[in-house]
């Protein structure tokens, strides 16, 4: 029994000291090759009225209740939500037809922040879509670890609001 307990001592440490030094930054990314202007990416990405065209978080949260500012689209553009796993709020920081969007996050009351983007590069006839999300989970112990489970979380989502995004501005039905 006591060997028992200073094995579990000895790895309940280790995942500690590891925690401890595990980087706590993080990014995720995924793209997508559209068949469009990045003008006419630009009229779902830009404006908060069509996200529910395209963005995944609904279909993952069904309860998720998303509240849109005054201010729609462009930059300053912002909305909120409530949904089972918590609460947040965007605002968008850049916005420009040829360019993409960049936007600013914030989860559970403003405890967790990062920064995201929506990027175009035109490819010929066609756009490459690149969503990135950059933080940092700098609370002790457990941030790198969720920092090192950002992208296997996320990195699924944008995959699905990319595939969307492409299906609305080719002009597919959803």
């Amino acid at each position: 029994m006591k060997k028992v307990a200073i094995t579990l001592a000895i790895l309940f440490g280790a995942v500690i000291l590891i925690g401890l030094i595990l980087p706590t930054g993080y990014e995720v990314s995924r793209t997508t090759v559209i068949n469009a202007e990045p003008e006419k990416i630009h009229l779902y990405v830009n404006d908060l009225n069509k996200w529910d065209t395209w963005e995944p978080w609904r279909d993952e949260d069904p309860s998720l209740v998303i509240t849109i500012g005054d201010k729609t689209s462009g930059v300053g553009a912002n909305q909120s939500w409530v949904g089972k796993d918590g609460n947040g709020s965007l605002t968008f920081t850049q916005s420009s037809p040829q360019k993409g969007i960049e936007y600013e996050l914030q989860f559970n009351d403003g405890m967790y922040k990062c920064a995201a983007a929506l990027q175009y590069d035109k490819k010929g006839e066609n756009t490459e879509v690149l969503w990135t999300m950059t933080g940092d989970m700098s609370f002790p112990v457990v941030g790198g670890y969720l920092a090192l489970m950002m992208d296997s979380m996320a990195g699924p989502m944008f995959e699905q609001g990319l595939d969307k995004l492409k299906k609305v501005a080719e002009g597919e039905s959803n």
